[in-house]
């Protein structure tokens, strides 16, 4: 008689427990995945500041661009915001009535007091551009374009629109970082100073000073998240709208807009373009493509290229239609996009050509060899004083990059 087994029912404690782990397990992954993505976000934002180099590009080329505008405008300065202009003081302070608009041009109808504010604009600019002072100058240097924008707002274009845009953000930024002579200053204060002792601060004073540098940098990196939603918004918004017009569509609105006299800065020029319409309808359809799908490729290798197209597109504008301030706003815009390695990788180009130019090219009334003559003397072993004079210039040229790249 053999042993019977008794059947044993499936066990079925553990079956309902993996599920439950398993969607435990999920939800922990995508609670830690969330955590570190903010606080990657976090760190990006209070770490250090970015984009620092093309904060500078930015300060560099509307400054200098509003400094062109004013300049260019000097001998119509009057008609168009000074006392003379057929838009009046009273005619303005009756639109900022209605707008909430305001403009320091419009304080006093006295010429002195607008040729004194002209100076001051120009002035400003100018040292805006230099990046002398540059907390102070971003301030004025908003005020400046805010009031002349104000003064005859129907008397501007789509470019002072934008550079009024961009003088508001910039004043949020460090844009006297880099390039500027405040850095200037800035590097060589400390080699001036010599090697005087780190004042001792006290305990508040050392969480007062890290707390303004946490902060500097959180608006510095907002206003350039700021800059970069803006062009975006702009060439989308830009694109979407071409897309609702007929002539975009049909690639004759770049034939519409050649054979209109108010664009037309050379018209035999613009017939001469006008001569061949397939070029004309790949090129506005060129533009709509890369003004819609523009913000869709920043985070890519696919950008530089888009870059490329869109400078050339630029230039165009700028020769063809007569808009060079509205052209040069938006490709000093466009620089926002370029990281701050290709920005420091220029002036290392420029020495490199500047090098092998000096090679190429020596000097008039030298010899081509008598660059790379060795130090004559008077055995074949040079003594410790002629090796330690190659190693002290490498030091000093190696010391002057270093203060350069920092």
């Amino acid at each position: 008689m053999g042993i019977e087994q008794i059947p044993q029912p499936p066990t079925t404690a553990a079956a309902p427990h993996r599920p439950a782990t398993r969607e435990t397990s999920v939800a922990g992954t995508a609670h830690r995945w969330l955590l570190d993505r903010i606080g990657a976000l976090w760190a990006l934002l209070t770490d250090r500041p970015v984009s620092l180099y093309a904060a500078s590009v930015l300060r560099i080329g509307y400054g200098l661009l509003y400094l062109m505008f004013l300049l260019r405008e000097f001998p119509h300065r009057d008609e168009i915001w000074g006392p003379g202009s057929p838009w009046s003081p009273a005619m303005a302070q009756q639109l900022f009535d209605q707008t909430g608009w305001n403009s320091i041009l419009i304080l006093s109808d006295s010429r002195a007091y607008f040729e004194l504010c002209y100076a001051t604009a120009l002035l400003t600019s100018a040292l805006f551009m230099l990046g002398w002072r540059t907390r102070a100058m971003s301030v004025l240097f908003a005020v400046v374009v805010t009031s002349f924008h104000a003064r005859s707002i129907f008397m501007t274009d789509g470019g002072d629109n934008l550079i009024l845009l961009m003088a508001l953000y910039l004043v949020l930024t460090a844009c006297g970082r880099r390039w500027s002579l405040d850095a200037r200053r800035n590097r060589l204060g400390p080699a001036r100073a010599g090697n005087a002792p780190e004042p001792v601060r006290s305990y508040f004073a050392r969480q007062l000073h890290d707390a303004r540098i946490t902060l500097t940098t959180v608006v510095h990196n907002c206003g350039i998240l700021v800059i970069a939603a803006q062009v975006c918004f702009l060439y989308g918004s830009a694109g979407l709208y071409k897309i609702q017009g007929p002539t975009w569509g049909g690639g004759t609105a770049l034939h519409y807009a050649l054979n209109l006299e108010l664009f037309q800065p050379w018209p035999a020029l613009s017939h001469l373009v006008d001569e061949y319409p397939m070029v004309i309808a790949i090129a506005g359809y060129m533009t709509v493509l890369l003004q819609v799908a523009f913000p869709f490729v920043l985070f890519g290798r696919l950008k530089y290229p888009v870059l490329t197209v869109l400078l050339g597109m630029h230039i165009g504008i700028a020769v063809f239609l007569g808009l060079p301030l509205f052209s040069g706003a938006m490709i000093v815009a466009d620089a926002v996009f370029l990281p701050d390695r290709f920005y420091a990788l220029l002036p290392r180009l420029w020495r490199r050509a500047a090098q092998r130019a000096g090679t190429a090219r020596p000097a008039p009334g030298r010899a081509a060899g008598s660059g790379i003559v060795p130090p004559q003397g008077g055995s074949g072993v040079p003594s410790s004083k002629q090796r330690a004079v190659p190693a002290q210039t490498n030091a000093t040229l190696s010391n002057g990059l270093a203060s350069e790249q920092s």
